[in-house]
């Protein structure tokens, strides 16, 4: 299965389905903001639900951290 987060793509050899919290587990190498939106397929999903959330092949998800301006 490949996606795609924040246009890199991954190769996933899983054969079960895998949640947006395991994909993000693949995204973030180091600790990371606790604040962050993320949209699968540009549709915003909520924190709650990124464990039930599965994804499939070619799927594409987007982290958003807030950014500071003025």
């Amino acid at each position: 299965m490949n996606i795609h987060i924040n246009g890199q793509a991954y190769k996933l050899t899983h054969e079960n389905p895998v949640s947006v919290t395991a994909a993000l587990a693949l995204y973030f190498t180091e600790p990371q903001q606790s604040t962050f939106a993320v949209a699968l397929n540009s549709d915003f999903i909520g924190k709650d639900d990124y464990d039930q959330t599965m994804l499939k092949h070619g799927d594409s998800l987007d982290v958003l951290q807030p950014i500071q301006g003025g």
